[in-house]
């Protein structure tokens, strides 16, 4: 045999080798990076030293690879068969959370045990990813039709709507990513496309006018009826059109009454300073430009490992969980972020590869569910660190500090390996 057709063999499966040799480079580079965040060079602190985090970090990898055992051991058929079973005691958790949960940095999103604690919201994706999966894997499902639809959106936003309650807005915005989902499982693409330009007219909102806006929104829609010969054809295509035109001004003017109402301080900073970061420097906006500071003082090579000296001085906050990102920049330059982003690239093409070679209709949407995840998490990350994004508190797949996160990506990718090593044991 050759050693490409070779695969770590745990069980009756063969694991897919590239996928396995991504996620193990990405959880050690993370550990090491964990370390240069809390690295403290007057004190010459070893990496293994369990008293600071990447010695704790350490240990959660330590278990996650008892979690990759127990996991690869499971029949494949295990996860379709109790899906729905693992998304109710997951909901049953986050309702426990909201009754008896431990407030950290505002959200009530923790279970404490003695020194322990879990985070419930992120195991929330993996078992709603298991859930959506065995619901739209029927044989009967059509997401044209209203009802199958709905039903998938309560699966969706159930525990989203309970990890709100807990004040984790991050976390809740995450769960946006199933629509992804739907869409290439046969979801009208028009609902995919009015969230994506609500998205950006909310965007316009905030940075521009609002009379201007509206006007503007105007002078597009009669340039649409006059220059589209099928639109003037018909005179309810042109009140469509005009209706349509209206609803975009009005929900432009609704976003100033969103943001100030109904909106959080700590979250209308949060916009704030995605916006104009420089307008409070030293208040809201000092994490964005911070980070953005630490990213390119790292030019092209980067300072080298252990030699970040935003690092060194605290200067950005959460640097070893949220903010992860910026160690990589200061210390390994744009060639480090560079490789870092490309190893993240490759593994979500190579999660997309896999999922359109299964043979079972759960195994290839809990694919694309794991893919969708683990993008939204990257994407908003990074973008949040050089100011794309508003700061909203989404870890780094397998990089940030933390075990619940470690734990939760741990156990959605390698289900998702699980299945597709047996995916030659389902019936074509």
């Amino acid at each position: 045999m050759t050693l490409r057709n070779q695969s770590p063999r745990i069980g009756s499966g063969e694991f897919d080798l590239p996928a396995v040799l991504m996620y193990l480079f990405l959880v050690f580079l993370g550990w090491l990076n964990i370390f240069a965040a809390v690295y403290d060079p007057e004190i010459q602190q070893s990496i293994f030293d369990l008293s600071i985090n990447s010695g704790k970090q350490l240990l959660w990898i330590g278990t996650a690879a008892l979690l990759i055992f127990f996991i690869s051991l499971i029949d494949h058929r295990f996860f379709e068969t109790f899906a729905f079973v693992i998304y109710g005691a997951i909901i049953l958790l986050l309702i426990g959370v909201l009754i008896g949960g431990k407030v950290v940095a505002g959200s009530k999103s923790w279970i404490e045990i003695g020194s322990f604690a879990l985070q419930p919201s992120e195991f929330a994706k993996f078992s709603t990813a298991l859930a959506l999966s065995a619901y739209l894997s029927k044989q009967s499902m059509n997401l044209s039709n209203l009802k199958s639809l709905f039903l998938a959106y309560i699966i969706i936003f159930s525990p989203a709507i309970l990890i709100l309650l807990q004040n984790d807005t991050g976390s809740t915005l995450v769960f946006s990513c199933f629509m992804l989902v739907l869409y290439r499982e046969g979801m009208n693409p028009t609902i995919l496309v009015i969230g994506i330009v609500a998205v950006f007219l909310f965007i316009f909102a905030l940075i521009f006018d609002k009379i201007y806006l509206s006007i503007a929104y105007g002078i597009l829609g009669l340039l649409f009826i006059f220059f589209n010969r099928s639109i003037k054809r018909k005179f309810s295509n042109i009140l469509i059109v005009l209706g349509c035109t209206v609803l975009m001004a009005a929900f432009t003017y609704s976003v100033d009454f969103f943001v100030n109402n109904v909106l959080q301080l700590h979250q209308q900073n949060r916009i704030k300073a995605l916006i104009n970061p420089d307008a409070d420097p030293l208040g809201f906006g000092w994490n964005v430009t911070q980070s953005k500071i630490a990213i390119g003082s790292g030019g092209f090579l980067g300072k080298g490992f252990l030699e970040g000296t935003q690092t060194k001085f605290d200067f950005v906050p959460e640097q070893h969980t949220d903010f992860i990102f910026c160690t990589i920049g200061e210390e390994w330059g744009w060639i480090g972020t560079f490789v870092l982003i490309s190893i993240f690239v490759a593994l979500f093409l190579r999660i997309i590869y896999m999922a359109e070679r299964q043979r079972s209709n759960f195994a290839r949407i809990y694919g694309y569910c794991v893919a969708s995840i683990m993008f939204f998490h990257f994407m908003v990350n990074i973008g949040m660190t050089i100011g794309l994004f508003p700061v909203i508190g989404i870890p780094l797949p397998f990089f940030s500090y933390g075990g619940s996160s470690l734990w939760s990506f741990t156990i959605l990718f390698w289900i998702f390996l699980n299945l597709d090593a047996n995916r030659k044991q389902v019936l074509g």
